[in-house]
């Protein structure tokens, strides 16, 4: 996709690595923001190199670590009884995006057979030694071949969102379920905090999703939106983030006052800070 027709959004700093500033522009026919300009495959690695990226690693060394993998502990429990609801026995599943293995670990216990996709070679490393088992591409595997595929906060980081969709496409079975989770670029916590919105996360996110997007980008590859749920601890970690990058400090009193805010304007206008998708092959 390319920003060309496409209208001025805001203005975003990196503020984890680089410090670099990017330009968010909103292609309305899908209603989607695009980051501009992206970094090319051969540099975009260094943007990743942040002793911070939180989801890379196992660390618990801060109070902020610590109850970041507590709340984590919550979510993979959820993420589980959503896969167990959405398939009728335990088949295939293939995480993409699979970071330190938690989720396909918790997966694994429970009768799954699973596979990851994780391009950071540290995360890997760590998932490995919980026995996790990867491949390097989708293009490794076979068509069909999956009955749950997932992406916990990934498709905004994948450079050909076209490509990616149509794999996901090709990848799952006719009764099969894709899950993806993404932020939400129209909750209140993103216009609260505007350029400091942590989850605008640029320029690794390369998309910011909102509900008809997701939609529309699956709709066209021939798989139905099913349905949205709300991922309601995610405005109190990104305001979290938000504070920081705004003041230089975690403010834990403020965002999670910011974070309550956002989910109790989000049970009114279901414009939570992030969404997960249940989709099907139609």
């Amino acid at each position: 996709m390319n920003i060309l027709n496409k209208k001025h959004f805001l203005t975003v700093k990196d503020h984890s690595v680089s410090q670099e500033v990017f330009e968010l522009y909103h292609d309305e026919v899908l209603d989607m923001l695009i980051t501009h300009p992206q970094p090319s495959l051969d540099v975009l690695g260094k943007y990743y190199e942040s002793e911070d990226y939180i989801s890379h690693t196992d660390n618990k060394r801060s109070l902020f670590e610590k109850a970041y993998h507590f709340v984590k502990g919550i979510a993979l429990k959820n993420k589980l009884n959503l896969i167990n609801s959405m398939q009728k026995s335990q088949g295939r599943i293939l995480d993409i995006g699979a970071g330190t293995g938690d989720f396909l670990n918790v997966a694994k216990d429970n009768g799954w057979k699973t596979i990851g996709i994780e391009p950071s070679d540290r995360a890997k490393g760590i998932a490995i030694k919980k026995g996790i088992e990867f491949v390097n591409a989708t293009t490794d595997l076979e068509n069909h071949s999956f009955d749950v595929i997932t992406m916990w906060h990934v498709l905004e980081h994948v450079p050909d969102l076209d490509f990616q969709i149509k794999e996901l496409k090709r990848l799952l079975k006719p009764s099969g379920t894709l899950i993806v989770a993404v932020p939400n670029y129209k909750s209140f916590d993103a216009k609260h905090y505007g350029a400091f919105w942590a989850a605008y996360d640029v320029p690794i996110h390369f998309w910011h999703f909102s509900k008809k997007s997701i939609q529309s980008l699956f709709q066209k590859e021939g798989m139905d939106l099913e349905k949205i749920l709300p991922m309601k601890f995610d405005s109190f970690y990104v305001s979290l983030l938000s504070e920081k990058y705004k003041t230089g400090k975690m403010n834990f009193v403020k965002a999670f006052f910011i974070g309550l805010q956002s989910n109790l304007k989000a049970k009114h206008n279901l414009e939570y800070s992030s969404h997960i998708y249940v989709l099907k092959n139609s």
